[in-house]
């Protein structure tokens, strides 16, 4: 028996020898039952399917990568992939900046904070669906009072909604606008957890404001800037609603081309079931990517 095979008989007695973790792993396994069962096979056998030509009611020949090929082939789902990948970098970016900005002003001490705090909530308590409704009300090029003042200044020229680039970066703006709440609702409770005692220390040490918030502040903000960005930039990618009631169908994401490739009328399976891959598999690598790269940059100064 060599040493690795020691070490792992060794790990499961003390593991299972346990009467208490062994309940413990007892109370555990309905539940790890239950995600296998509800995601894990959902998600193993739309793998399996995306080398197949399927169909909606039986499984086709083996093809291969075929589906992903056509995948990438089609115009509508690179324009899809390119305004995903715009939309959720430029609404993530500015959602952190902002969110961040938004964190450090409600976590100071003022009369009002509460109320503050409340009212800055407000646009995250919006369903995105009616969000994207109102905000096409306010830029329709007739009664909209956004497209008419943007006229009016000569910021623009013609309707927002008929042009696709002022349509893309009116979308970020909405997202922007309902969601950097929840950015800076994250951030306020990173910032909450930060001993006002090291602020008072470097005050007495005689660092400014800008060197309290590079040498205390952002060090120790970084586990919530994980998770804050993390969960935006996952919310950004498999963006839908948004887009679809808000251009009113025009603009393409990843997720719309995933619906119209696998709709009844469609019937474009096979190569729908590769983007749905497509799309958990890239969600799942930019999940690793930021736990990777920020999570060890916090262990490393931790």
């Amino acid at each position: 028996m060599t040493t690795g095979q020691k070490e792992e008989r060794n790990w499961l007695a003390d593991e299972f020898g346990n009467s208490e973790r062994r309940l413990a792993y007892y109370m555990v396994l309905p539940a790890l039952v239950i995600i296998l069962v509800v995601a894990f096979y959902p998600v193993a056998y739309s793998v399996y399917l995306s080398f197949f030509e399927a169909t909606i009611n039986k499984v086709g020949p083996f093809v291969g990568l075929q589906n992903y090929i056509r995948m990438f082939a089609s115009s509508e789902f690179l324009e899809g992939l390119t305004n995903t990948v715009v939309f959720t970098v430029a609404s993530v970016s500015l959602e952190f900046v902002i969110g961040l900005t938004t964190a450090l002003a409600t976590h100071q001490v003022f009369r009002g904070r509460g109320l503050v705090r409340a009212a800055v909530l407000v646009p995250w308590a919006f369903p995105t669906v009616i969000s994207a409704v109102m905000w096409r009300l306010m830029l329709q090029d007739q009664v909209g009072i956004i497209n008419y003042m943007a006229n009016a200044l000569g910021v623009i020229q013609g309707p927002i909604l008929s042009n696709h680039t002022l349509l893309m970066i009116a979308a970020v703006l909405v997202d922007v606008w309902k969601t950097t709440p929840f950015m800076a609702l994250l951030l306020l409770a990173g910032l909450q957890t930060i001993p006002e005692d090291l602020y008072e220390a470097a005050r007495i040490d005689g660092a400014n404001a800008v060197q309290r918030f590079a040498r205390i502040t952002l060090p120790l903000l970084k586990p919530a800037i994980l998770v804050a960005v993390l969960f935006r930039t996952l919310d950004s990618w498999r963006v839908y609603d948004l887009f679809w009631a808000m251009s009113n169908r025009e603009l393409e994401s990843l997720s719309t081309f995933v619906y119209k490739a696998v709709r009844v009328s469609q019937l474009n399976f096979p190569v729908g079931n590769a983007a749905a891959v497509f799309v958990f598999l890239s969600a799942l690598l930019i999940a690793l990517f930021f736990i990777k790269v920020l999570g060890m940059q916090t262990s490393t100064e931790d």
